[in-house]
């Protein structure tokens, strides 16, 4: 082989030395550069991360804000209605003590009024005793133990004084028998005067007599001397005859 040949030889294993040498620099950069626009990337990634979660956690702090708010606006509210339901409370226990005061005085008025009617009775007339039977049957046997409302006893006393008063406001007559001297029945027509005076007559008109209440029931006396004027009283009741001042006597005691 000639000189020129390896001289040719050598210079290329020169160049092919310089190259390879220059090829390391060069792959260092475009590793560095790949890695410095990974690093970019990443990077610009990480902010738009950053951004999209500091957006969600800006509406979700202001949500947790309004709910916050919205409770402590519920708690206040709350206080507010506890502080209400307190006083309704108090004023409901108030109402109830006192309505159950006013309940034991309608229910000692009750009781002692039913003593007091239960007194009365055997002194009334006796057509009045059987206008009252439905609401005297009404009145308890044992006050202490009825299970009877108060409201429903006071009701059942009101009643009974309004027929006294009605009765004993009104000239009243009802068919009846009285004895005779003799000891006889006979049917007569009694006028009641209100509470305190009655006079009977026969259909002939020639007994009559004059009752009063008394202690242990009506008081009957036979006089005879009255049948005429009680006569004359019952016709001017029924329009028979015309209004005129009778004279009857009346038994005060």
């Amino acid at each position: 082989m000639s000189s020129k040949c390896w001289g040719w030889i050598l210079l290329a294993a020169a160049c092919a030395v310089v190259c390879a040498r220059a090829e390391v620099p060069l792959s260092e950069a475009r590793s560095t550069l790949e890695k410095w626009v990974e690093t970019r990337q990443l990077i610009s990634k990480t902010k738009a991360d950053w951004q999209s979660d500091r957006d969600l956690l800006d509406q979700t702090t202001q949500l947790l804000d309004r709910e916050l708010k919205s409770i402590e606006t519920q708690i206040t509210r709350l206080g507010t209605n506890t502080t209400q339901v307190e006083k309704e409370w108090l004023h409901a226990e108030a109402l109830l003590k006192s309505s159950n005061e006013s309940l034991e005085q309608t229910r000692k008025f009750a009781a002692d009024l039913e003593v007091r009617i239960a007194e009365v009775v055997p002194r009334l007339p006796m057509p009045l005793q059987d206008i009252l039977k439905p609401l005297l049957a009404r009145i308890p046997l044992n006050p202490e133990s009825t299970k009877m409302p108060a409201t429903e006893r006071v009701q059942v006393m009101v009643g009974i004084l309004n027929e006294l008063d009605k009765f004993n406001n009104a000239v009243s007559i009802f068919s009846d028998k009285q004895k005779n001297e003799k000891g006889e029945e006979l049917a007569v027509e009694t006028v009641y005067v209100g509470l305190g005076a009655a006079y009977f007559v026969n259909d002939s008109g020639d007994f009559g007599g004059v009752g009063s209440p008394g202690k242990k029931g009506w008081e009957w006396t036979v006089k005879r001397e009255l049948a005429s004027p009680v006569r004359e009283v019952i016709r001017i009741y029924r329009n028979e005859r015309s209004a005129r001042f009778v004279s009857l006597p009346v038994v005060i005691q």
